[in-house]
């Protein structure tokens, strides 16, 4: 590789990694994290719910479907940085309308390709996740080590206002006509059906998609809306969407809406929106050692005992202990590491879940949720997971 087009990434630790440089160019710090995903590094890339981070893939190829405009999560790349063994230049799909590389140029996101990418994982895997500073422009370690043992930590930074939208909006787009004419309804058939207010904390797409096509109508609102702003809408449920960084960062305005909406209105939360409904019931969360960000959790729904193969993004997780004693109770756990991945109140239609219900490894296993959710505002019988 020439050295103008090296990049190097610096751990806080002192780790340092050499790559062939893919994409934007400058410098960049942020939280260096790993996903297990064999698929979806589009959707991955684009879930703003990565505002911040540097996402190793540990899958060795990425790349070699391109970037298409259908895929995307949000509005742009939320990533800070990719990294991988192997970035492909050349896509072969019919659907690619662009490069990865070229995308994420134009989006200013730097792309680290021939990085090793295992060496990397293990590090994060046996450390836990660290800041890190990465140049296309500086391969200096030394300066890049000081950079990232002084980037701000994660957990002091409010990202939620960052990825939210700033006005109220209602949900349409080309996609979601598509599939409510081709999967469940047309568009003549919305009229009188669940309207569902959404709190955009990061909102991905997949979910207003998703809620479009099971026939509600979907209106959007920022992160900092009051409760009595939501209930202007005349919701008949409430989602609270997935989002970046620490839950007990998100503003004071998300949380005093929470806790007043419940109770009022049924209540669901999505990731983040789970843990704000744990912290607004007077739980607590802490952060996991390197998060959990793959395609391939298995969680477990303790109510039936059927277990589904989910996909997850987030570094925080619902204390359980610390839910003793609060109307909740603990509906879902991650078999992996016994984490809490659902919660329900005992009296109210309030519940959340840690993973994605939107997402497809299984493909389908936890669409029920989102399904379960439309229809219980429509009173009809839930559908069967």
């Amino acid at each position: 590789m020439s050295r103008e087009k090296q990049g190097m990434l610096v751990l806080e630790d002192g780790s340092v990694f050499v790559g062939h440089s893919m994409g934007a160019e400058g410098e960049w710090v942020g939280e260096v994290v790993f996903n297990t995903a064999m698929t979806g590094y589009q959707e991955i890339i684009t879930d703003p719910s990565y505002w911040g981070q540097m996402i190793v893939f540990t899958y060795p190829h990425i790349g070699n479907v391109g970037v298409n405009s259908e895929d995307v999560e949000s509005r742009q790349p939320y990533a800070r940085a990719v990294i991988a063994r192997k970035i492909c230049e050349r896509p072969s799909n019919w659907r690619a309308e662009h490069s990865l590389p070229k995308y994420l140029a134009e989006a200013g996101v730097p792309a680290l390709s021939d990085v090793d990418a295992r060496r990397l994982t293990l590090i994060l895997r046996e450390e836990g996740v660290m800041r890190g500073a990465l140049s296309t422009v500086n391969l200096d370690g030394e300066r890049l080590l000081k950079m990232a043992q002084n980037a701000p930590d994660m957990g002091v930074l409010s990202p939620v206002g960052e990825v939210s939208r700033s006005e109220q909006k209602v949900w349409t787009d080309e996609i979601s006509r598509k599939w409510i004419k081709h999967v469940h309804y047309d568009e003549g058939s919305l009229e009188g059906t669940p309207h569902v207010v959404v709190v955009d904390c990061g909102v991905k797409h997949n979910i207003l998609r998703h809620l479009a096509t099971l026939g509600a109508q979907v209106t959007v609102v920022p992160a900092n809306s009051t409760a009595e702003m939501i209930l202007a809408q005349e919701p008949d449920g409430v989602l609270l969407s997935n989002g970046p960084g620490d839950p007990e960062q998100v503003p004071e305005e998300t949380m005093t809406a929470i806790k007043e909406l419940m109770g009022q209105v049924p209540v669901f939360g999505i990731c983040l929106g789970e843990q704000l409904i744990a912290l607004a019931a007077g739980a607590q969360t802490f952060k996991l050692p390197f998060g959990h960000h793959g395609a391939n959790h298995p969680v477990q729904d303790l109510t039936t005992g059927e277990v589904a193969i989910t996909s997850q993004n987030h570094n925080y997780a619902v204390d359980s202990d610390s839910l003793e004693g609060l109307p909740f109770e603990v509906t879902h756990i991650n078999l992996y590491d016994g984490t809490v991945q659902g919660i329900q109140h005992r009296d109210w239609p309030v519940y959340g879940v840690q993973y994605h219900p939107e997402a497809s490894p299984g493909p389908h296993d936890a669409l029920y949720l989102l399904e379960d959710f439309v229809a219980s505002l429509c009173e009809k019988e839930p559908a069967v997971p």
